[in-house]
């Protein structure tokens, strides 16, 4: 009997692009930013009256003696429409108004049951996971809350599907028990049929489900999910839009499915893939349980070839200016700081060192994994690839500070390589979508929803 091996659950965050279309890497590299307190969001709590709308209470449902006031759907309509490249017009509002409601009653729900089951969301999580977005968005410490409430939305909309998010996922973990445990042989079994396939054609999806729990909504739900593909269509980001609606966990990762064979997809889904050109949106395929749109964002012949890539794990020491630089006529202040980074750039040996160093800002000493070959601009990608291991570059003088780089490990990497990690993850995967799809509807079946929309 093959024992099973315990793999821990990725802890769910929101998706990098949840407002804004993620910077390069370059740019991504240069910025961190710190966890900031915010005041805990309790979901039954309605908005705030928009001023000048006397409508903007109006209680649209009660989900289990909890309202969701007109306030909180037209929040939650005018972040889809900012996410997505749409005008917020009234016509607008109205129109995503229906699919926009019944979502906030699936996040009810969520919410509802992690706080049954005592998931604690913390404060720091939610600014973890804020400050996270914020830092791969290239944007300051405090900018998404000041763009949300520039287009007329509290940031509280943002941090409550932010809470839910990260809460359902805890609580998919907590559920699915000893099904995490995936064994040996089963890992073992998914590397021999993704190489039973590798003979075969790839293909590389996204996908976003919107689901139908009530047949007598069938119509509406189809109506909205084409008017979902006609933004994309018009140029609205897959990704965001799959964030925002698709009711699969995959929305946690815009919607990426990943290279996939024709057999791992539903077979109404895996007939209009395989006649898809690379580029393209489909229309709304009925599956069990809902509609899926997919793209097909390109394919492969003969499966995965070897894709071999360069991977860095760097560390960055950034010391920022008073002011920002006028290289005619430079502070005392931004005079020390450069020499302070050449010091650095003669005496500093090894990352261990670098770590040590005391924080002189709130960018991030170690960014994570860096892909060579996706980094931009040139310079600083054949910078990175001549520099010695453990020697800190040159400082780079920027306008807002200096910077110095150093790194501490460069490996070649297969990355189209199916590891036993990726197997774990794959079966993974698949368990905890088709176990948050039953959980929800349970929680729909067990529910009193009175809607007065």
């Amino acid at each position: 009997m093959t024992r099973a091996q315990p793999h821990r659950i990725p802890e769910a965050r929101p998706a990098a692009g949840l407002l804004w279309p993620a910077t390069s890497l370059a740019l991504a590299l240069m910025l961190a930013l710190p966890a900031t307190a915010l005041a805990q969001p309790r979901p039954a709590a309605p908005q705030a009256a928009a001023p000048g709308n006397p409508n903007a209470n109006r209680i649209l449902a009660v989900v289990n003696g909890e309202p969701i006031t007109q306030a909180e759907v037209t929040s939650r309509s005018r972040l889809f429409a900012l996410n997505a490249g749409m005008g917020v017009t009234p016509e607008t509002l109205t129109r995503l108004q229906p699919q926009v409601l019944r979502l906030a009653v699936d996040e009810r729900l969520r919410i509802q049951e992690i706080q049954r089951r005592r998931i604690g969301v913390s404060d720091q999580d939610i600014a973890e996971a804020l400050a996270d977005i914020e830092r791969r968005n290239n944007l300051r410490p405090g900018a998404m809350s000041a763009q949300l409430r520039a287009a007329g939305i509290q940031p509280r909309v943002l941090f409550d599907q932010m809470r839910a998010q990260i809460g359902w996922g805890r609580l998919l973990r907590q559920a699915l028990g000893p099904l995490a445990e995936i064994s040996e042989q089963e890992v073992n079994d998914a590397i021999a049929s993704r190489r039973a396939q590798q003979a075969r054609t790839e293909f590389l999806v996204g996908e976003i489900y919107i689901p139908v729990d009530d047949p007598a909504n069938e119509g509406e739900v189809r109506r909205f999910a084409d008017e979902v593909i006609s933004q994309i269509r018009r140029g609205s980001p897959f990704p965001v839009v799959a964030t925002q609606f698709s009711q699969a966990q995959t929305a946690l990762g815009g919607g990426d499915l990943g290279w996939v064979g024709i057999h791992q997809l539903d077979p109404e889904v895996a007939s209009i893939v395989e006649r898809m050109p690379p580029g393209a949106v489909s229309n709304p395929i009925r599956v069990a349980g809902g509609f899926q749109i997919v793209t097909l964002r390109a394919r492969r012949e003969g499966g995965a070839a070897s894709q071999l890539s360069t991977m860095l794990t760097i560390r960055q020491v950034f010391s920022p200016f008073d002011r920002v630089l006028d290289p005619q006529a430079p502070t005392e202040q931004q005079r020390a700081v450069v020499e302070r980074a050449q010091r650095l750039s003669q005496t500093l040996r090894g990352c261990e060192q670098v770590d040590a160093l005391p924080r002189s800002s709130d960018r991030p000493t170690d960014p994570g994994p860096i892909r060579l070959e996706g980094l931009n601009p040139p310079p600083l990608r054949n910078m990175l690839a001549n520099l010695p291991i453990g020697r800190p570059s040159q400082p780079v003088i920027a306008p807002d500070g200096v910077l110095l780089l150093m790194v501490c490990s460069r490996e070649q990497r297969n990355l189209n390589e199916f590891t036993p990690d990726a197997a774990r993850n794959q079966i993974l995967r698949d368990r905890v979508e088709l176990l948050s799809r039953q959980l929800q509807r349970d929680l729909r079946r067990r529910a009193v929803i009175e809607t007065r929309a």
